[in-house]
């Protein structure tokens, strides 16, 4: 069974830990949108490779992550 990581975009502030802490570097800020507050969310570029670590989910100070495995 593969990992799912999944955001809660809306409330993402963009401030990129949980990027930088991926070990697999699956995870991007999307320039290409903003969220209802103003902010380039986080995504996941390659769900494939995820390997449900949840570096991700526990960095992130918001708690928008969720990771299932």
């Amino acid at each position: 069974m593969m990992a799912k990581v999944t955001f809660d975009d809306d409330l993402c502030k963009g401030c990129g830990l949980c990027v930088a802490v991926c070990p697999k570097k699956i995870l991007q800020l999307d320039q290409d949108r903003l969220n209802s507050r103003g902010y380039h969310p986080a995504s996941c570029i390659d769900q494939s490779k995820c390997i449900g670590c949840a570096f991700c989910a526990v960095q992130c100070p918001d708690s928008v992550i969720t990771v299932e495995k």
